[in-house]
């Protein structure tokens, strides 16, 4: 077997290329610096760059599956011209993808994108599953509808789309647990606004490990990529704190303090969303890492 995979070097497309390889699979992947192309037996890189309608035909040889995680990072200031970047890294690269496919002759069979839970309405009490109706109204949710909607599609040429809803990624560096680890180290974490928020998490290796389950199984559809157990913002906190050996004794920061400091990224923080991972599961998928407390063992 063999897979093209954009963003392949970040955080969730490094641990999917790694498990791919464990597992035999050869990877292509895509990227818009010539000085990181790396042509290896089983690990070959291909230029592309979607502003340009430019890509390297020759990154589709031999592919069996597309594994799609590209998108500019959602963590930083979200000003005007950086929301139409989050938005186009995620809808012009898909647009540049299916319009190659439409037009050549390949042996891509399967589309599997990453997606985002923040499509999800917030919510402290509803129980979220993949076929909820309901968009949450943040920039997010309009983000991840857009993204789905370029996704798929790719169904319109015959190819079977497989959408990963993410929660919080923990991950030994980047992600939300660096930024919760950096102010616990120095005794000045708490919990953010209420701290009553639902925060659904998985393990950076539960995730990987879910892309390639999908991609091996050939499942089609749409899949919440969240562990059984999911904390509120609290206990988070509380629990990585403990697994620090640090103490949390500062208030909760307010929400107004967030909204000042973050503007409407303070949505990311602030929102609550309450996932089932059931779907997943019934395909015989078994997290290593279903309880936050193993999960931060592992990891801190």
């Amino acid at each position: 077997m063999r897979v093209l995979i954009t963003g392949a070097t970040g955080l969730i497309g490094s641990h999917v290329t790694n498990l791919c390889h464990e597992k035999g699979i050869d990877v292509h992947y895509l990227t818009t610096s010539r000085s990181k192309i790396e042509k290896k037996k089983n690990y070959k890189g291909f230029y592309w760059n979607p502003k340009e309608d430019n890509i390297d035909l020759a990154s589709l040889d031999g592919v069996n599956a597309i594994i799609n995680l590209v998108g500019a990072s959602i963590a930083k200031r979200w000003t005007k011209e950086y929301k139409r970047e989050i938005i186009e890294s995620r809808t012009e690269t898909a647009k540049l993808l299916f319009d190659t496919l439409s037009h050549s002759d390949h042996s891509i069979e399967q589309f599997i994108s990453a997606s985002a839970i923040g499509i999800y309405p917030s919510s402290l009490e509803k129980l979220y599953f993949e076929d909820d109706d309901g968009i949450d109204d943040s920039f997010v949710g309009k983000v991840v509808v857009k993204w789905e909607s370029a996704v798929n599609n790719f169904q319109d040429i015959g190819i079977d789309v497989t959408k990963i809803r993410i929660g919080l990624v923990l991950a030994p560096k980047g992600g939300i647990l660096q930024k919760l680890k950096d102010p616990v180290g120095f005794n000045v974490g708490s919990p953010l606004g209420s701290g009553k928020q639902w925060q659904s998490w998985i393990h950076i290796e539960d995730l990987a490990q879910i892309f390639v389950h999908t991609l091996e199984n050939e499942l089609a559809g749409t899949y919440n990529a969240v562990a059984p157990n999911p904390v509120t913002n609290k206990e988070l906190v509380k629990c990585v704190a403990k697994h620090m050996d640090k103490s949390v004794w500062l208030p909760n920061v307010p929400a107004f303090v967030l909204q000042t400091v973050l503007g409407e990224m303070s949505t990311i923080v602030l929102s609550s969303q309450l996932v089932s991972n059931k779907k997943i599961e019934s395909t015989g998928y078994t997290f290593k890492y279903a309880h936050l407390s193993k999960a931060l063992e592992d990891l801190l």
